[in-house]
């Protein structure tokens, strides 16, 4: 398998008031990169107060890990209700990822890259551009839609477009594909511009577009706490896509995945072997 990196901010949770617990892209990204045996690195970024206590949990995963740390951790506090829906609030905001973040040479046998942001600008436009330089990067659409500021979580269509020049792969969950659209079509995400388009819908599968065919992909119902799922499926997909597989055969893959660590509870649970 060719190596992967996942870059992004980690994040202090709050779960229906049950206490905090470490989050963010490269975590559960990470996690299910150690459920695939994929051989790849993460790169994480998080405030000084927890810089200590999130790199044991980061060291875990049994992944070569790199952590910055500067200013405050992102922090959000966050409950389901009966219907799986999400309400969030952002209690606190993380310095966006820079050049310093990065070592150069850890990531010059990488040619797929997860981009994992929490809100928007955590990557800069000149950022995701010298992160792509020579690789394919999946971005997460937080890093799009998701405002950068106090309160309850909001999302917009505000973003500067240019950003996805960089992106070869670009994954929305459902409401924030909706954001973008404005209540359009679905395959008129293609006017993006980007290669691939991949939304998700939950236990309701997924949906891959690309140039040239809109596949529609099944998911195995599974009950439990999904933070992360989106992660997941993400690195699964460049896991995939990084090994040979088609659009439509690595959404397969990334939902089986994803049904197996939430049937297990392996994404927030302890780590396996």
């Amino acid at each position: 398998m060719r190596p992967l990196a996942v870059i992004g901010p980690l994040a202090r949770d709050v779960v229906d008031e049950r206490g905090e617990r470490i989050g963010g892209g490269p975590w559960y990204a990470g996690r299910a990169l150690r459920a695939l045996r994929q051989e790849a690195m993460v790169l994480a970024k998080c405030g000084e107060p927890e810089r200590r206590s999130y790199l044991r949990r980061l060291a875990s995963l049994g992944l070569p890990i790199t952590l910055a740390a500067a200013g405050e951790t992102t922090s959000f506090s966050f409950r389901y209700d009966a219907d799986g829906r999400r309400e969030m609030q952002v209690d606190a905001i993380g310095e966006p990822w820079s050049e310093g973040d990065e070592p150069e040479r850890g990531l010059r046998r990488v040619e797929w890259v997860h981009a994992a942001p929490l809100l928007r600008d955590d990557f800069p436009l000149e950022t995701l551009e010298r992160i792509a330089h020579r690789r394919r990067v999946l971005l997460d659409g937080h890093g799009l839609v998701r405002a950068r500021r106090l309160g309850p979580l909001t999302m917009d269509a505000d973003f500067d477009r240019t950003i996805l020049r960089h992106v070869s792969i670009l994954k929305l969950a459902e409401e924030e594909a909706q954001t973008i659209l404005g209540g359009g079509e679905l395959e008129e995400l293609r006017e993006l511009g980007v290669p691939e388009v991949v939304v998700t819908f939950g236990a309701g599968g997924s949906l891959v577009l690309t140039r040239d065919a809109a596949v529609r992909v099944t998911a195995r119902p599974v009950q439990g706490d999904p933070t992360g799922a989106g992660d997941a499926f993400s690195v699964a997909y460049l896991s995939a896509r990084a090994g040979g597989h088609r659009p439509g055969s690595a959404a397969h893959r990334a939902s089986a995945l994803v049904s197996g660590l939430l049937r297990n509870k392996l994404l927030q649970g302890k780590t396996r072997p």
